[in-house]
């Protein structure tokens, strides 16, 4: 069946078509059409109404939404937290773990492949396993009771059971090196995480095999005039991909114009952090085993008042950096799909042109979201 999606304020990576349309088929596009061209009969269209029409987001690192957290290990909270997710626009999801005892962490592999084998709401391509290998004085939100030393035979045993994208790790830990080279080897991406490493760690990370920094500027030394630590590193470095929480709290709206004006586009990641305190208003939740109070659009730890991930929703996340910068939608969308999907190593998303999937979100030009699709289909 052939979908039009006409009357599309279409955005993709270095592509702006006021006035556009997409064109599908079979769950992949098969044209973008400038405004004014003529459009082949269809099945079916979608009247855009002049609204933004991108490619669905990916956010690679997110725990939990609407009271449903991936270290339940039920596969209803999986499904309940994939389906919420559609409602931020985000077609591809790493349903991101915790630090947490091994057996558990194998259990929640086994229940997110049950997702993978029907994923009937956003896409699952794989985990991102945040811990258990962190430097115990940067825990933050993780629980200090199950951290542990780098073994790539435990992360190994998780990516059996279920496909390990990527991993978060503290460079700084021994031991830690060797086991982000041996998750290279197996196709297993790292990301420098809960850490007090230098400029230097981060550099020998990155010989490893480091191709990320997670939720950047939190749970990591900061940037001072005689050690640079991992946020000037990450500023520096043309290659290293950095996580952005971008709901202003995690990152002060000035550091992030910082890092936006400073930091190529293509090497942003935006991601949400995302706990099961997302989509309530208020309340006291769990994470990891860690009381959190959700209160005043943040999460934080009853005991202590740490940032415990965020309540941010996706596209939330877009309208704040549209508003803070004057970077064009077509920039900004590497970030927000694009590059995930490079860096990762996932095919067929991230763009709107011809041969890629039909994941698409629709948004109002206040960047609410409209409707989304993922493989052409209204979810």
């Amino acid at each position: 069946m052939k979908t039009l999606i006409t009357n599309a304020h279409v955005v993709s990576p270095d592509v702006e078509i006021q006035g556009g349309a997409v064109e599908f088929e079979a769950g992949k596009i098969t044209a973008i059409y400038d405004d004014g061209a003529e459009l082949p009969a269809a099945d079916e269209v979608i009247d855009a109404g002049g609204r933004y029409v991108m490619p669905g987001f990916i956010d690679i690192h997110s725990h939990g939404a609407d009271r449903a957290d991936v270290c339940d290990n039920d596969l209803d909270a999986v499904r309940h937290m994939a389906m919420k997710k559609l409602q931020e626009g985000v077609t591809t999801l790493l349903p991101t773990t915790l630090t947490q005892p091994q057996d558990l962490l194998e259990e929640i592999a086994g229940t997110c492949a049950q997702y993978m084998e029907n994923q009937e709401f956003a896409k699952v391509p794989g985990l991102h396993v945040e811990g258990p290998f962190i430097n115990k004085a940067n825990a933050g939100a993780q629980n200090p009771q199950f951290v542990r030393k780098p073994n790539f035979e435990e992360l190994k045993r998780i990516h059996d059971i279920c496909p390990v994208t990527v991993f978060s790790i503290a460079p700084d830990v021994e031991g830690a090196c060797d086991c982000i080279r041996q998750a290279k080897e197996i196709g297993i991406s790292s990301s420098a995480a809960h850490t007090s490493s230098t400029s230097a760690e981060i550099m020998a990370a990155k010989e490893a095999g480091l191709t990320h920094l997670t939720h950047f500027g939190n749970a990591m030394t900061g940037l001072h005039h005689r050690e640079i630590g991992v946020v000037g590193t990450g500023l520096l470095d043309q290659d290293l991909k950095i996580e952005l929480i971008c709901d202003g709290i995690h990152l002060c709206p000035d550091f992030l114009k910082l890092v936006f004006t400073v930091k190529p586009i293509e090497q942003l990641v935006m991601i949400t952090d995302s706990m099961r305190g997302s989509w309530i208003d208020e309340g006291i939740v769990d994470l990891g085993g860690l009381d959190v109070v959700v209160k005043d659009k943040q999460a934080r730890l009853k005991d202590g008042g740490a940032l415990a991930g965020s309540i941010l929703l996706y596209n939330e996340g877009l309208a704040n950096i549209v508003e803070l910068t004057d970077i064009p939608l077509h920039q900004l969308v590497k970030a927000t799909s694009w590059n995930q999907a490079q860096s990762l190593g996932i095919d067929g998303v991230g763009k709107l042109e011809p041969g890629f999937c039909a994941d698409i979100v629709i948004l109002d030009k206040d960047f609410g979201v409209w409707k989304t699709l993922v493989d052409g289909e209204v979810k």
